[in-house]
């Protein structure tokens, strides 16, 4: 299997799995509702794809390149997105529909949305937040080729 797959695959369904289990835990305590809990949906996956790449990089040693991280951090956070959105779909529609009516509040009955405009927005969030932060890490991770400047 290949290394940034399979180090991929590791590390999206970790992410996907520490997504679902803070959403369970907080549905638990009854703060699922509250959006400002979200933030630390963002710290999870930021530390999945950091340790993503991380992890590629050691495993693949010499042979790093910036095409192989990024690519390496792209497919774990799409992977990590789509399968939570999965998740969140499945419950949204059919285990707690009234938790849509509960999050969109006066949007649902003046706009006529539904679930669907919070699936989308989950999507949109995890795709954009995936790009950002694997852009931002492959700096750190990435060879640099600057020159050393003696005092």
């Amino acid at each position: 299997m290949n290394t940034s797959f399979s180090v991929a695959l590791k590390y999206g369904l970790f992410i996907t799995i520490s997504l679902i289990a803070y959403f369970l835990i907080l549905k638990l305590f009854d703060l699922h509702e509250n959006p400002w809990l979200r933030l630390l949906n963002g710290v999870v996956m930021c530390a999945g794809i950091y340790f993503a790449i991380k992890n590629y990089k050691l495993r693949s040693g010499g042979n790093f390149s910036y095409i192989n991280g990024i690519k390496t951090a792209l497919i774990t956070g799409f992977m990590a997105t789509f399968l939570f959105t999965a998740f969140m779909s499945v419950y949204m529609f059919h285990l707690d529909p009234a938790f849509t009516e509960k999050i969109l509040g006066e949007w649902f009955t003046s706009y006529g949305t539904g679930a669907g405009i919070l699936v989308f927005i989950i999507l949109i969030e995890g795709l954009a937040s995936t790009v950002v932060l694997s852009l931002a890490f492959m700096q750190v991770f990435k060879k640099s080729y600057n020159i050393p400047q003696n005092p």
